[in-house]
């Protein structure tokens, strides 16, 4: 497929997408299906097209003057994908294009954009969430936003139960893997070009050796500052595919006694393959409909809560779920939360740690919660994250994003990784 008949397809997939409300990869999927005739180029090309009309969907229709599918696409081309007006106005009309420009389309892609527009069209934002976004970050709400409107590289954490990072790094070097931020195991692939095919990483030789996993840089800092190490007690409750249990069980160099559990079983099944490639042997997963078993243990040094939440923080890669959270779902993510830590708490013995963790960059499930829960759980206080920070990696810690002393948020824009929140907490005793 060339350029013309990549944009029609991305106009009837968005089309899809906002009159049936489907997720992005659904409808990219059953897309997919239906034309067999698109090679993985064309069809990593039209993916790439339609997230990034959903990651800038408000800065694209502000530029055409339009928010429909065939509108935001002309946009991209132009914005994103440094496509000329005139390259489109030619490519638009050519066989399998989407037709010729009108006179309004050709004139919005000629224009210059203007710089005063509001925080939620310079941060490709939900109108609805920019309280939570200025509570967060003050002036710098639109800038926050829009960081999480690019697109993202690969991540990889190197399993040093298998291999150092300069070994990844070696075996990755064709895709110009290099050393990522803030932790000492990412390895960082950067995102390809609108028509480059995405690294193929997991059909690796390193990664079936257990080498690495794919695991965002900010995921890693999670599990650093839990400061998990060998001989304690760690459990990881809400563990899902495994991601940060396998790096627990890397810290804690085997050595010790790792729970892993998933109140979804679905979630939890794909870590037992991880868990033979990884060579994590120490670990111990509870089942999700054995929960229970978690308070016959004598109390845990530290319990790990990846919380469920919104998933602003990932928006960079899953961008229509900024479009499709509402606010009663929002509300429920926030009383899952609550449930979870109180459920948490029970299971850290005196003297341990709880650590909460979203990927979210909403006060209301980041530092609002941790406010609530300490309020009724006189036996935890915070640790610093700056102390936490030391203490786990032994280097000087970042600014958190909000300005908080107290609590760790990182974001694109300051940190280059996903948005994600850490709050460490000690209980009495």
């Amino acid at each position: 497929m060339r350029l013309p008949g990549r944009t029609t397809a991305a106009i009837e997939i968005l089309a899809e997408i906002f009159e049936r409300h489907r997720p992005a990869s659904e409808a990219l999927k059953d897309w997919g299906k239906a034309h067999r005739f698109a090679g993985s180029t064309d069809r990593h090309a039209i993916g790439t097209l339609v997230y990034d009309c959903l990651r800038k969907r408000n800065s694209l229709s502000a530029r055409m003057g339009d928010g429909r599918p065939r509108a935001l696409v002309l946009g991209a081309l132009h914005d994103l994908w440094e496509q000329s007006a005139e390259a489109i106005a030619a490519m638009a009309g050519e066989q399998h294009g989407p037709g010729a420009l009108t006179p309004a389309e050709s004139t919005a892609l000629a224009r210059t954009m203007r710089d005063d527009l509001p925080a939620q069209v310079q941060g490709d934002l939900p109108e609805w969430l920019m309280p939570s976004f200025t509570a967060a970050f003050g002036e710098r709400a639109a800038e926050e936003g829009e960081a999480l409107s690019r697109r993202a590289p690969i991540d990889l954490r190197a399993n040093t139960l298998k291999a150092a990072r300069e070994e990844v790094l070696e075996a990755l070097k064709k895709y110009g893997a290099l050393p990522g931020p803030l932790s000492p195991w990412v390895v960082r692939i950067a995102p390809p070009g609108p028509e480059a095919r995405n690294a193929n990483v997991e059909a690796e030789p390193a990664h079936g050796r257990g080498w690495f996993e794919v695991q965002d840089a900010a995921s890693q800092v999670g599990a650093l500052m839990t400061g998990a190490r060998p001989g304690e007690s760690v459990a990881d409750i809400c563990a899902g595919s495994g991601g940060k249990t396998l790096a627990l069980a890397a810290m804690m160099k085997n050595q010790g006694r790792l729970i892993a559990h998933d109140s979804d079983r679905h979630r939890l099944r794909p870590i037992f393959e991880r868990l033979t490639r990884s060579g994590a042997s120490m670990v111990e997963v509870i089942a999700a409909d054995e929960g229970e078993r978690l308070s016959t243990f004598d109390g845990f040094d530290c319990v790990l809560v990846d919380a469920p939440c919104s998933g602003s923080g990932t928006w960079r890669r899953k961008p229509d779920g900024k479009w499709r959270l509402t606010s009663k779902q929002l509300q429920q993510r926030i009383k899952e939360q609550q449930q979870v830590l109180e459920r948490a708490a029970k299971l850290v013995k005196p003297g341990g740690r709880l650590v909460y963790l979203t990927c979210s960059v909403l006060p209301e499930e980041n530092s609002a919660q941790v406010s609530v829960f300490l309020a009724t759980h006189r036996d935890f206080m915070v640790i610093p994250y700056r102390e936490q920070w030391r203490i786990a990696t032994e280097s000087e810690p970042p600014v958190s994003a909000d300005g908080s002393d107290q609590t760790l948020l990182l974001t694109p824009a300051r940190h280059e990784t996903d948005g994600f929140f850490v709050a460490v907490m000690k209980r009495s005793g």
